[in-house]
């Protein structure tokens, strides 16, 4: 399902948005950093779901954008059965971040959705703006024109967050295969979470309100299946699930207008916190992504705060845009990735025509410890001793946390001296070295912490325990 959160400049402590959150999938998740890349003319990209996905569809190639954009994101490797590799968003060079979100539609539009239906999946959507979008207003429109070109394959419903230094915009694709769509600005008084995502009455009557943008056929399309004939254009009630806002929203969205009407406003560790509470993150989380939104110097020194798994157990640290590589232990391994439980790390399968039999996951990411998997130790290790787990390993990652913050700073400062000075290079290498160091010293702590907890459970748990997995109490 996924959860996003974003924060208007107005209540934060530093004067820039945020966007945060994660990817809720069952597979294995990596950290990649992507690099610009020019393009031959009439290349293509393959797109859209094949006929195994959970909704069938036929993948289809489309264009690919003359130059892709530098960028960073989180991948998986299964999802209702959307082609891998998956993304749900990250941040690219322009300062575009995006977030992916489940948004179910109507059980009509599901049910209408031809069984072979084609165009860009969720993922295909929240990459190719990555690759190409330069504003958050300019990340709808491109989805629209290529909804609108090429098609949606959809897996009941989805929404994204696309966020920028000035504005948000959240859009809903609707299920259906009429190309349905529709979007909401948030602007620097906005605080907004989705599970799902969500727009509720859109301005119909004035096409040209600022502040929400739609497909052509979002009324006349409900008019002519008689669920729409006149009055307020409710959109969650006319082609979504007519909930409104669910519980965990509400909840989210209060506590960060509270905290936003402090005087210290938002910073990062209120951000860090709504990421990580076992109220709303567990098991199903894949990672946590905390994104400010600020206007970098040069593109290279943009951030994006990531934990390997569900924030409830890792630490988040910086990965800036520019670095040219990430420790191995971030990046892809075997452990839940799909497919690779038939794989092996093993040349000779291939000689002998087994080419499916070799692995896809580079050997040297074997070699390493995985963070995505030591985090879950440590989750695991949370849930089965229950509630007071979480202060002494939170309070734990906040104190990581908050010292990486205050030198984050300093080295921001000394790469910006540095590039002004013309030593790009260096100034690379110095923010690389900083964020290699603290990525690997936060599964330090994470592996430390999963030491000292697998003692108290060695203690407190009998050897033949079986019984129904323990979690914390989540509102969804």
């Amino acid at each position: 399902m996924s959860y996003a959160l974003y924060v208007g400049r107005n209540h934060s402590r530093t004067g820039h948005a945020w966007l945060g959150g994660y990817g809720d999938e069952p597979s294995s998740h990596w950290l990649e950093i992507v690099p610009a890349t020019d393009h031959a003319l009439g290349s293509m990209i393959e797109v859209g779901v094949g006929p195994e996905a959970h909704m069938p569809g036929r993948r289809i190639s489309v264009p690919q954008a003359a130059h892709t954009l530098r960028h960073m994101r989180v991948s998986y490797s299964y999802y209702l059965g959307v082609p891998a590799p998956i993304t749900n968003g990250g941040l690219n060079e322009a300062g575009v971040a995006v977030r992916d979100v489940w948004s179910t539609s109507r059980r009509d539009l599901i049910e209408m959705t031809p069984k072979d239906q084609q165009g860009l999946n969720y993922s295909d959507l929240a990459r190719v703006v990555l690759e190409r979008a330069t504003s958050a207003r300019g990340a709808v429109e491109l989805c629209a024109d290529l909804i609108a070109e090429h098609g949606e394959a959809t897996y009941g419903g989805n929404s994204h967050i696309f966020a920028d230094a000035d504005e948000a915009w959240v859009m809903i694709q609707f299920a259906g295969g009429q190309g349905l769509w529709v979007a909401e600005r948030l602007g620097p008084d906005s605080i907004r979470a989705s599970r799902p995502g969500y727009v509720m009455e859109v301005p119909v009557d004035d096409p040209a309100h600022p502040d929400f943008l739609w497909s052509p056929n979002l009324v006349s399309f409900a008019r002519a299946q008689g669920w729409y004939d006149g009055g307020p254009f409710n959109v969650n009630a006319i082609y979504g699930d007519d909930k409104g806002r669910w519980d965990g929203i509400a909840w989210i969205e209060a506590e960060m207008q509270t905290r936003a009407a402090r005087p210290e406003k938002i910073g990062l560790e209120d951000m860090i916190w709504a990421i990580r509470t076992e109220k709303l993150t567990g098991d199903t989380a894949g990672y946590g992504q905390v994104v400010p939104l600020t206007s970098s110097a040069d593109p290279a020194l943009a951030v994006m705060w990531h934990a390997a798994c569900g924030a409830l157990a890792a630490p988040f640290s910086p990965v800036f845009l520019g670095q040219e590589v990430i420790p191995p232990e971030y990046s892809a391994h075997r452990y839940l990735t799909t497919g690779e439980s038939h794989r092996f790390q093993d040349i000779r399968k291939a000689v002998s025509g087994g080419i499916d039999t070799i692995s896809l996951v580079p050997q040297l990411h074997e070699t390493s410890v995985g963070a995505f998997q030591d985090s879950k130790r440590l989750m695991y290790l949370m849930q089965l001793l229950g509630d007071a787990t979480l202060a002494p390993v939170h309070e734990a990652f906040g104190r990581h946390e908050a010292r990486v913050s205050d030198l984050l700073q300093a080295h921001l400062h000394v790469a910006e001296e540095a590039i002004r000075a013309g030593l790009y290079a260096e100034a690379i290498a110095v923010l690389s070295a900083f964020s290699n160091s603290e990525l690997m010293s936060a599964l330090s702590l994470t592996r430390n912490l999963a030491t000292g907890l697998s003692v108290q459970a060695t203690v407190a748990t009998p050897s033949d325990a079986q019984g129904s997995p323990i979690g914390f109490n989540q509102i969804w």
